[in-house]
């Protein structure tokens, strides 16, 4: 990792993770581009799963850089802890004082087995913001009946109502490509964290937070359930298109597909101008939004036939600033785009032994004041334990005690 100082407003702010695999790390990785020093705590057999997860650089033959890993985890520090024994607890618990936050994504109770529940730590500091991400949520919060199952991002997708929605309109529901059932729980527990802390600071009491996979993806998906209530309709896939804004989809270009947001009078007329078809606007199905969403079908295959004419770069050149308007562009498109250069979006981290820079996700959150910054790349497993075990008063004697026990990593990997 990179001994780059932290800049961001989170700067000063200290949280223990014992998170893995996506939602967790997603989340804490936010607290530490904002600022936060973030202290990864991780098994001593081969630490978070997503290290040996791939995928991995080709001149990378030890595959020891998974990039999944170094996605999630840049940034952080690590420390390896034998959570399964006394000395590995005490370790944890010896620290609690010294942290703002802990977040971990553990089933329900494993946590409160290993010794380590929120009503233990926060015993030790009741300042202490505790934050879970679970499934299905935790019963400190409301009981759900499926409480104990296990749940990834596609149980999630599924159960939250997205999946539902998604795909070929009458069709099968499809899986969102991204993992959004592990992202969203894990900014939403990020925006929980953030909330929790600035209470903290106010009344010296910490607290308890969770946040259910299943919850934070039904709380994007917000339009069904206005639907179901208001509407009384039970959506199903709905394919490239709003089910009632129009135009507002996707639509073919000669070399791809472009997307369109038009359902608005003014903005219908620049796009039938851009598009060199006025004549449509005199046409009645195209004449008013209500004429247009009465006459849907025809609408959606006549733009459909004038965008097919041209390029994702001609429509470009058209569209661009006149519409609501953006090419479907792909990995190899964005990287080339130089939209996400002036933004920041393609951040390059450094890793011993691989020819780089390498490419990770930015961080979208941009300040005038403060900055967000990505600090390097994602620790090796246990390369911070006797540092950060010195910076909370932990003498060499017993650090040495706790290896001999087998509590803490040999030696850093």
């Amino acid at each position: 990792m990179s001994d780059a100082p932290a800049t961001g407003p989170l700067k000063g702010l200290k949280v223990l993770d014992f998170t893995q695999a996506l939602a967790g790390p997603f989340c804490t990785q936010q607290l530490s581009d904002l600022g936060a020093d973030v202290v990864k705590v991780e098994a001593l057999d081969g630490g978070d799963l997503t290290r040996g997860s791939g995928p991995f650089h080709e001149a990378d033959a030890e595959h020891r850089y998974s990039g999944y890993f170094q996605s999630i985890n840049r940034g952080k520090r690590s420390i390896a802890v034998d959570l399964k024994t006394p000395e590995g607890v005490a370790l944890i618990k010896r620290l609690i004082p010294g942290f703002d936050v802990v977040v971990e994504n553990f089933r329900v109770g494993v946590m409160d087995r290993l010794g380590l529940s929120y009503e233990t730590l926060a015993a030790l500091n009741p300042k202490l913001v505790y934050a879970a991400i679970r499934g299905f949520g935790d019963p400190r919060t409301g009981a759900s009946p499926y409480v104990e199952w296990p749940a990834y991002d596609v149980v999630a997708q599924a159960m939250g109502g997205m999946m539902g929605i998604t795909g070929l309109a009458g069709g099968t529901p499809i899986k969102i490509g991204p993992g959004v059932g592990d992202t969203v729980p894990a900014l939403y527990a990020a925006l929980g964290i953030v909330s929790a802390v600035l209470h903290a600071r106010e009344t010296g009491a910490g607290q308890f937070l969770d946040v259910a996979m299943t919850d934070a993806v039904l709380g994007v998906c917000e339009r069904i359930v206005h639907q179901y209530s208001f509407g009384h309709q039970t959506p199903g896939p709905e394919g490239n298109h709003h089910p009632f804004l129009l135009p507002f989809g996707v639509y073919p270009a000669a070399d791809g597909f472009v997307a369109l947001a038009c359902p608005g009078d003014a903005f219908f007329r620049g796009l039938a101008q851009a598009l060199s078809a006025p004549e449509i606007l005199d046409e009645p199905e195209f004449a008013t939004p209500k004429a247009r969403a009465a006459n849907r079908a025809a609408v959606i295959e006549r733009l459909s036939t004038l965008t097919a004419r041209h390029t994702k770069a001609e429509l470009q050149r058209r569209l661009g600033g006149v519409v609501p308007f953006g090419p479907v562009l792909n990995i190899d498109e964005i990287a080339r785009d130089p939209h996400f250069a002036a933004r920041g979006m393609l951040a390059e981290i450094d890793i011993p032994g691989l020819p780089g820079p390498l490419r990770v996700a930015g961080q979208p959150i941009k300040f005038a004041g403060t900055s967000a910054a990505i600090r390097g790349r994602a620790p090796d497993l246990g390369q911070h334990t006797d540092a950060v075990l010195c910076e909370h008063g932990a003498t060499t004697d017993e650090i040495a005690g706790w290896r001999a026990a087998g509590a803490i990593t040999e030696t850093a990997s």
